[in-house]
This record gives structure tokens, C-alpha cells and sequence, in this order.
């Protein structure tokens, strides 16, 4: 079956979201005041890679469904929306919640 144009997009737009996310948490750990900030910046990301592995992938070992995932969902995305507001990015923050917000509900609306 082939997706509909906006069903497809909707699908890379979330891959994007999830790689803005990382980003964000990228770069809040690489700007902090601290002796290794490159520390900071490459284990906060990794972080969300191992939650998003054990709980958020198709293939998680604890895989979250219902409530339990739009929570898991919430608090992983929302990590990175505070994480580059943290960092100062208050309008990338801003634009990574609005459109994870739509696409998510769009993916919800649409059972993707």
C-alpha cells in the first residue's frame, strides 16, 4: 500500500523530530560552563538514544503502549525542547515543540 503525500511526510517529519531532540540535547551539554563540556554533549544525547532503544522503538525491550507511551513521548521530546531552551535556543525550543506537537497529533489522528 502506498501512503498518501502527507501520511509519508508526516513519517520523516517524525524522524526529524526525534533527530531535533537529540540535537537539542547535543547541544545544551557541548554549551555548558563546565571542564569537559564535549562530555556533557555527547552523553546527554546518548542518553535519550538509550531510553528511546528501551522504551520508544519498535523493537524496545520494554515497550510502552496507551498512556505509557504518549508520557514516554512527552518526557523524551519534551527533554529536548528544555534542553535547547536551557541553552538559550528559545525559538528553536519553541519551533521543536510546535512541531512536534502537530506532527504527533497528526500521527495519532492518522494511527502512524
Amino acid at each position: 500500500m502506498i501512503l498518501p503525500p502527507m501520511k509519508a511526510a508526516n513519517l520523516g517529519v517524525l524522524f526529524l523530530i526525534e533527530l531535533g531532540a537529540l540535537a537539542g540535547a547535543a547541544y545544551w551539554g557541548f554549551t555548558r560552563d563546565i571542564g569537559a563540556p564535549w562530555l556533557l554533549g555527547l552523553a546527554a544525547p546518548a542518553v535519550l538514544v538509550a531510553l528511546w532503544a528501551l522504551f520508544g522503538s519498535p523493537r524496545a525491550k520494554y515497550k510502552v503502549s496507551g498512556a505509557g507511551r504518549v508520557g514516554f513521548e512527552l518526557l523524551w521530546f519534551g527533554a529536548g525542547v528544555v534542553a535547547l531552551f536551557a541553552a538559550g535556543a528559545h525559538l528553536w525550543a519553541f519551533a521543536l515543540a510546535v512541531v512536534c506537537l502537530l506532527s504527533k497529533t497528526l500521527a495519532a489522528v492518522w494511527s502512524q
